[in-house]
């Protein structure tokens, strides 16, 4: 599922396809830097679709099984499936049949209840994340920890919601929930009294021709031969994914070519002032991130002097990211069959000139001094750094964060490349490690040892 963009194997074949000089080129720091990944076992393979003004190119990097990726290949997108959900609630809107204000409980009288001090829960609050619902149900409890959400049903996300009680007025602060955003796309499939999946194919997939765009049945299968393997962080092969009630969450399956097609559509579309793609983009509500803001699922960041419209994704096995510039003029897609994320990938690819020139040095470190990093340090309420020894350097995970490596790259200097950032510990006068400070987008954020 999506997180924030924040702190976040074997050796094997490396093969890029569809490199055609008529198409968008992409910048050989970034080629670089996803070749050591694919080299060093980081991405068994990875998928790049650019649009350039109006011309389109794949790179495709590693292999499948025996196979060598391409434009057809299919991965999990996660909550990338989350800005599919906001243009289902656009195209309702700009047709008339519901409102952005409407409270849910108008739509399905279930959820009537869903209200502090008499504001109620509406469209627009699940849409941006401002719900005041939490990230997961509590009655969460998968049978299978490999597949978590496929035996989560409609019957028992009512009976979570029957009993919650809000902790905060709606609307009046982003938290970014997988419950909220699964619930809209619930609520609109149940207004219409069909399913997520055959309402996103009626609605989006089928007129853009995106025919390897689906969940369940096609790609929900490790046996399909267009499918590649999910792995976990560490490199494992996992299970794919599968969603009942909170498919709007993170339930869809893409290939590069169907992307491409949601990519122009999008980019083109935001041009259109009254169109339900328009509506879908424009900037409702603050997040709390500086120079962010979020539309309609789809978040709004300056970049380099641009406004970036972006959303990325993570399940278990996978890793996705797409972003283009507001003005519609270049967009990206990346897609890998690794849980590590590929927000950086996106990013550099989107905005070549934010890319390192070369990798950090890197300095060897004894295990003994390794381990004088571990520890719990706290950046911000509830906001904190895990950091632990790891073979090459450091493993560390921030709160709500997957885990990203970290390589010495000077004393008390550390470069975690997955996201741009470094990290500089502070010790007292007895030589302990007792603080650090994270450095990211030309930030500082420092955190006591706890």
């Amino acid at each position: 599922m999506m997180m924030k963009t924040s702190l976040f194997v074997v050796l094997i074949s490396l093969v890029c396809l569809r490199t055609a000089t008529a198409g968008p080129q992409l910048d050989d720091k970034v080629r670089a830097i996803v070749e050591q990944k694919i080299r060093d076992g980081e991405l068994p393979s990875l998928v790049i679709a650019v649009r350039d003004g109006d011309a389109n190119a794949v790179y495709a990097f590693g292999k499948v099984g025996a196979a060598a990726p391409d434009g057809r290949t299919v991965y999990e997108i996660g909550s990338i499936t989350k800005t599919f959900s906001g243009l289902l609630l656009a195209q309702a809107v700009v047709a008339g049949q519901v409102r952005l204000d409407d409270p849910l409980g108008q739509i399905v009288p279930a959820y009537a209840r869903l209200a502090l001090a008499a504001r109620p829960v509406t469209l627009l609050d699940l849409a941006t994340q401002t719900s005041g619902l939490p990230r997961l149900p509590g009655n969460l409890a998968p049978a299978d920890m490999a597949d978590p959400y496929v035996d989560y049903h409609r019957a028992a996300l009512k009976a979570f919601l029957a009993d919650y009680t809000l902790t905060r007025a709606p609307g009046s602060q982003y938290e970014y929930s997988n419950l909220g955003t699964g619930l809209l796309g619930d609520v609109l499939a149940e207004r219409e009294c069909t399913s997520y999946a055959a309402l996103v194919a009626e609605r989006i997939t089928g007129p853009l021709g995106m025919t390897s765009t689906g969940m369940g049945g096609m790609g929900a299968t490790l046996s399909s031969p267009a499918m590649a393997m999910g792995h976990d962080a560490a490199g494992k092969p996992v299970r794919n994914w599968n969603f009942d009630a909170l498919a709007g969450a993170g339930a869809l399956h893409a290939n590069a070519d169907d992307m491409l097609r949601y990519l122009q559509a999008m980019m083109d579309g935001g041009k259109v002032v009254g169109s339900p793609i328009k509506l879908a983009q424009t900037p409702q509500r603050d997040t709390g991130t500086a120079d962010t803001r979020i539309a309609l699922n789809w978040h709004l960041s300056k970049v380099n002097q641009q406004v970036m419209v972006w959303h990325n994704g993570m399940t278990g096995g996978y890793a996705s990211f797409i972003g283009f510039t507001e003005d519609g003029r270049r967009g990206v897609v990346v897609l890998t069959n690794t849980a590590r994320t590929v927000d950086q990938i996106g990013l550099t690819t989107l905005f070549p000139e934010l890319a390192a020139p070369a990798a950090a040095a890197t300095a060897t470190v004894p295990p003994a001094i390794l381990a004088s990093y571990a520890g719990r340090f706290e950046l911000a309420p509830g906001f904190v750094l895990t950091i632990e020894p790891a073979a090459a350097g450091l493993r560390v995970q921030a709160t709500g964060q997957p885990a990203f490596s970290a390589t010495a790259s000077g004393t008390d200097t550390f470069q975690v490349p997955d996201v741009g950032a470094s990290l500089t510990f502070k010790r007292n006068t007895q030589g302990e490690v007792d603080g650090v400070t994270l450095r990211q987008n030309g930030r500082e954020l420092p955190g006591r040892k706890l």
